[in-house]
């Protein structure tokens, strides 16, 4: 992993085809410009996880399907006295 320090304006290129520009830095976090050929997909990270669950949860049969079932408390007249 290379590590950088980088300040609001400046960049890296990467294989000479991608950008990436510090746009801004505060509190909440860094935000970030990526320039890059159409030909090259950029995803989020935390998106890939996410798909690739969901994908684990649709192959999954029989009780594995129900067990990577997400529970989610029900609202209504359930349980109300």
């Amino acid at each position: 992993m290379l590590i950088l320090g980088r300040k609001a304006g400046e960049a890296i290129l990467i294989d000479g085809g991608v950008r990436i520009v510090v746009l801004s830095v505060d509190r909440k976090g860094v935000r970030l410009g990526i320039e890059a050929p159409s030909d090259v997909r950029i995803v989020r990270d935390e998106i890939v996880g996410e798909v690739a669950d969901e994908n684990r949860r649709a192959t999954a049969t029989g009780r594995e399907w129900l067990s990577a079932v997400p529970v989610r408390a029900r609202g209504g007249a359930a349980g109300a006295a």
